[in-house]
């Protein structure tokens, strides 16, 4: 059977290793195919998913791995701390801040090993989110560009309290959404990348508002949360929203978008490339940003000359 000639132009996605601080963790990295990387992306999953979750190959186009390296950045989907590689070495899990100071230095093993150009972009989905805010709470890291954020806010639609032990573990109708917001092989055996979630995660969710209203209020780069329309697990209405916001008081930009036709798991569905480019399209407008502050810093230096 000959392959289709979609996957001859695909990307080489590539298993790797990075240190993160005295513990390795697991991840898939592509790479442009033509020229330096312009900037890098690092993407982090959310809860019972596994780095795979950016690299759907259900339908072309959908992956992330994929349409990075083509717009000229490289892309690291990481097996978060009590996931692939790491799970043996921490069958428990990590908290959200062991896991943000691992990230911290995957970042730094990343940028010394591969080109990140002008810098990286922390992408990340539900449970990954809380790790990236933490991760750039108080972060003194000039490479870090900005945070896109999915599947993440900062109000539970129900009490974690009150939501049944079954529900808070895989209730798909919170996880999924309508069935129908996906390619139907995303449930077929191997489908999708799905992981048990570890004690640790499960025991943190509940502590969550307390922990995100200490951590907002540190992140000092431009933030872009993007809400599915039929995102079940946090409150994304104006109230919420507004209070979301001004939670945000030190970053220089924040935004909060939704998009449409699309369930929990964005990266997994029909819109997956709709929210991929968009999340790209801030990471431009970020190094637009950096870009400019650069060469008014150059310019000021040459009139004082």
């Amino acid at each position: 059977m000959t392959a289709p000639a979609h996957a001859s132009a695909l990307p080489q996605v590539r298993r790797v290793t990075v240190d993160a601080g005295g513990m390795s963790l697991s991840g898939l990295l592509a790479e442009p195919e033509h020229g330096l990387a312009r900037a890098a992306v690092v993407a982090l999953h959310g809860g019972g998913m596994h780095a795979g979750y950016f690299n759907t190959r259900t339908r072309p186009g959908l992956s992330l791995l994929e349409l990075g390296p083509a717009l000229g950045f490289t892309v690291l989907a990481l097996d978060r701390p009590g996931y692939g590689l790491s799970a043996a070495h921490a069958p428990q899990g990590r908290r959200v801040a062991d896991q943000a100071a691992a990230v911290r230095a995957a970042l730094r093993d990343l940028s010394a090993r591969w080109a990140t150009g002008a810098g990286t972009l922390l992408l990340a989905h539900s449970f990954g989110g809380k790790v990236a805010l933490a991760a750039a709470a108080d972060s003194d890291e000039e490479s870090l560009l900005g945070l896109d954020l999915s599947g993440i806010g900062h109000a539970y639609q129900t009490d974690q309290g009150d939501v049944p032990e079954s529900v808070r573990r895989g209730g798909w109708r919170r996880n999924w959404g309508p069935l129908r917001l996906y390619p139907p092989d995303t449930f077929r055996p191997g489908g999708a990348p799905v992981e048990t979630m570890p004690p640790r995660e499960e025991e943190e969710a509940a502590r969550w508002p307390g922990y995100f209203h200490a951590l907002a209020p540190r992140v000092r780069v431009p933030v872009r949360l993007t809400f599915a329309e039929h995102e079940a697990w946090w409150r994304h209405d104006p109230d919420a929203l507004a209070e979301l916001t001004a939670a945000f008081t030190a970053a220089p930009r924040f935004t909060v978008e939704h998009q449409p036709e699309s369930g929990h798991n964005i990266s997994l569905g029909w819109t997956a490339r709709s929210y991929h480019l968009r999340a790209l399209a801030f990471l431009e407008e970020c190094l637009a940003v950096r870009e400019t502050e650069q060469s008014q810093r150059g310019g000021s230096s040459k009139v004082a000359e």
